[in-house]
C-alpha cells in the first residue's frame, strides 16, 4: 500500500520562505479542522487541542476552521472562529514569524489541498510570517492507517462480540484521496475480519458494506463515525431517526444496530497521531 503516500499534488509539508527580520523566531501553531457547532461534539476537538498543548507546552496555539457554514453558525451565536488565512494574517500581525499549520481532516482531500494553498499566499506577504509548514492530516502513510485500524477497533464497546460486525461511517470524496477509505478496509481486515468502513460522498458506499455484512450472515451491527467528531454527519445522517440515515437503512435490513456516537479526536491513540505528525515539521518544543 506504499503507493498511496505517493498521491499526485500532495506536498508532506509545505514551507514557505517570506520577508522578516533575523530576530530569534517567534513560533505559534494554528491547529485546522473543518469545524462543528454541536457543543456537545466538540470535546473531541479539544482533547486533541489538549494533547498538542502538553506536546508543545511553551508554544503559542491557536484555532482555525475551514468551514464557511460553520464560522457563520458560530459567529452568530458569539463565537469567533477564524479562516485559516483569517488566522495566519492574525498570527502576522501578532509578530510570529514561524507557525506550524497542523490539519486535523481526516485524509488529504479538497480541505487539506486550500490549506495549503492558502500557506503559500503568505510567500507574497510584503513583512510578517516568514515560514509557514503544513503538517499532514490523520491518513497519510501505511503506519498511519494500521495505527488507526488498530486504535479504533480497541475502542470499540467491550459488550461487541465476536460475530458481530463494527461500520464506521466516513465522509468520503470525489478526490483522487478517497482511496485512503478502500485503503482502510484493507487495515481493519488484517486486525478484525468483521470490521468494515464505508462513506456518504465516495468509495465504499453503504451498500458495498451491507453485501458484505450479507455474505457474511451478520446479525448485529455496531455502527460508529470515522469522524474527527461526532459532528453532523454522525449525529443524523449515521444516527437519525430519519429513514435516510445509516441506522434506519440497517435495520431495513434486517440488522439490528448498535449506534456509538463518539468522535476519533476523543481517543488518545489518534490524537498521537496528529501530534506525531505536528512534531515531523515543528520538532517537540
Amino acid at each position: 500500500m506504499g503507493w498511496l503516500i505517493c498521491l499526485p499534488l500532495l506536498l508532506h509539508t509545505t514551507t514557505l520562505a517570506a520577508a522578516g527580520s533575523e530576530a530569534e523566531p517567534k513560533r505559534a501553531i494554528l491547529l485546522v479542522a473543518f469545524g462543528t457547532s454541536l457543543s456537545d461534539s466538540k470535546g473531541a476537538i479539544d482533547r486533541v487541542g489538549e494533547k498538542v498543548a502538553k506536546a508543545f507546552p511553551n508554544t503559542e496555539i491557536r484555532w482555525a476552521y475551514t468551514s464557511k457554514i460553520i464560522r457563520k453558525i458560530l459567529r452568530k451565536r458569539g463565537e469567533e472562529i477564524l479562516s485559516p488565512a483569517e488566522a495566519l494574517a492574525k498570527l502576522g500581525e501578532d509578530g510570529y514569524s514561524n507557525v506550524y499549520v497542523q490539519s486535523l481532516h481526516i485524509i488529504p482531500g479538497d480541505e487539506y489541498d486550500d490549506l495549503v494553498q492558502t500557506a503559500n499566499a503568505f510567500t507574497k506577504m510584503p513583512k510578517g510570517i516568514r515560514q509557514v509548514t503544513v503538517g499532514t492530516p490523520l491518513l497519510w502513510s501505511d503506519s498511519d492507517m494500521s495505527e488507526v485500524a488498530s486504535a479504533l477497533i480497541a475502542n470499540v464497546p467491550a459488550e461487541r462480540k465476536g460475530k458481530e460486525a463494527v461500520v464506521f461511517m466516513g465522509h468520503g470524496s470525489k478526490h483522487t484521496s478517497n482511496v485512503y477509505y478502500p485503503a482502510m478496509q484493507y487495515y481493519f481486515a488484517k486486525v478484525d475480519a468483521n470490521t468494515y468502513i464505508g462513506t456518504v460522498e465516495g468509495t465504499p458506499t453503504l451498500d458495498d458494506v451491507v453485501a458484505s455484512l450479507k455474505a457474511k450472515g451478520v446479525k448485529k451491527v455496531w455502527l460508529m463515525p470515522f469522524m474527527l467528531v461526532a459532528g453532523d454527519h454522525a449525529v443524523n445522517d449515521m444516527a437519525g431517526s430519519e429513514p435516510t440515515s445509516w441506522k434506519s437503512l440497517l435495520t431495513k435490513e434486517g440488522f439490528t444496530v448498535e449506534v456509538v456516537l463518539k468522535g476519533m479526536g476523543e481517543l488518545d491513540a489518534i490524537g498521537s497521531i496528529w501530534v506525531k505528525h505536528l512534531q515531523q515539521i515543528a520538532g517537540g518544543k
